[in-house]
């Protein structure tokens, strides 16, 4: 496993595996792909690493990963991630898909644009396991079975836009009537009338580079994950910097005292 926050980081919606995920891929590459597949995130990716437990060097290991992002599997980038202080810090991450990802899709990643995957619900939720509990809290606030059921897409919307399940007790329990004449009534009341703003979206902070040199770029300037010059591309000469005003103003009273000089040595003669 790499340090925490670096290693192998896997993209959303990624389809459910088959065999034949990586058969568009030479067998060395198919192979190494399908290792990286079954690795955990956080693993460490790196070539160095590879190569001491897969059965290939590092120049070959790194001629496969190279292919196997221009085939659209992996990107290598750096993203900021905000700690628990609420300090900020870029970090490197090597993204992997089994489902290989066109450029356009990766552009939208790292926008923060990629459609996420709808994670699959327990048959006990975690808002109707806190419904079913509310009661050791608040007595008065007991519910039943299909209370729980009911009310249990009320507090998911609580959990979508941030809110903890303290936040939704306190919501619940603080400053109750006496008598509490129909607890489901009173839940579903709170829950809708207290719902909290929906959170602002903050995209995340993420730049890809060039496999081969490193260098940041667009993701529109880096197609298969490589940039111009590495894929021997010509880049336009840019024009030369418009000079600094001072300078300007310098040259111009050269010119015009060389100007005056010439003017007096006419005269002369």
């Amino acid at each position: 496993m790499a340090g925490p926050g670096y290693g192998k980081r896997t993209t959303p919606c990624q389809l459910p595996g088959t065999n034949h995920d990586f058969a568009h891929l030479p067998p060395r590459e198919a192979a190494i792909a399908a290792y990286l597949d079954r690795l955990p995130d956080g693993a460490d990716i790196s070539v160095k690493t590879l190569a001491k437990q897969l059965l290939y060097g590092q120049c070959a290991l790194g001629t496969a990963l190279n292919r196997i992002q221009q085939a659209g599997h992996l990107r290598r980038g750096r993203e900021c991630v905000t700690a628990d202080d609420g300090s900020s810090r870029w970090i490197t991450r090597t993204w992997f898909t089994r489902t290989a990802r066109d450029d356009d899709w990766w552009a939208a990643f790292a926008r923060g644009d990629a459609p996420r995957p709808q994670a699959a619900r327990p048959t006990r939720s975690r808002a109707h396991i806190l419904l079913a509990a509310l009661g050791r809290t608040a007595p008065v606030l007991s519910l039943s079975q299909t209370d729980c059921a009911t009310l249990a897409p009320l507090v998911t919307d609580w959990f979508e836009r941030g809110a903890t399940e303290d936040d939704v007790l306190r919501a619940l329990t603080t400053g109750l009537p006496t008598p509490v004449h129909h607890p489901a009534a009173l839940v579903r009341n709170r829950l809708t009338s207290k719902l909290p703003p929906p959170p602002t979206p903050r995209p995340p902070l993420r730049v890809l580079e060039c496999a081969n040199c490193g260098a940041p770029g667009r993701p529109e300037t880096l197609p298969g994950g490589r940039c111009s010059a590495c894929r021997g591309e010509r880049v336009p000469a840019q024009p030369p910097a418009p000079l600094p005003a001072p300078t300007v103003h310098d040259h111009a009273a050269q010119i015009r005292a060389a100007m005056s000089r010439r003017r007096q040595e006419r005269a002369h003669t």
